[in-house]
């Protein structure tokens, strides 16, 4: 169980992650859609797990992959925007989150 605390970081973090995507293209390179799904902090506000869902383009996991090669940009960025709110600004790792694409799957096979 997560405590208030954390997930106010994880609702703080969501928000600023998706805000440095849509305002930094380069950093992404701008190939589909990337939408934050949810953040999971730890207890100590030390690392952060970031779950990407990736849409309109053919290889998820080369779009997560550049995400990840940027990852200490991302992070450098995250922390000019949450510097007053942190002390410190957590270790960040990017995750696919397939549940939507398994959710369309599921929808397709039930519907044939």
């Amino acid at each position: 169980m997560e405590t208030k605390r954390q997930l106010k970081v994880a609702r703080l973090l969501q928000k600023e992650i998706a805000e440095i995507f849509q305002t930094e293209p380069h950093l992404i390179d701008k190939q589909g859609l990337i939408t934050v799904t949810e953040v999971k902090v730890s207890k100590d506000l030390a690392i952060a797990r970031i779950y990407l869902s990736i849409f309109a383009t053919n290889d998820k996991q080369e779009v997560l992959d550049r995400i990840e090669e940027k990852n200490k940009e991302i992070r450098y960025k995250l922390g000019q925007r949450i510097k007053h709110q942190l002390r410190i600004v957590p270790e960040i790792s990017f995750i696919l989150d397939d549940t939507l694409d398994y959710i369309e799957n599921i929808e397709h096979l039930l519907k044939q």
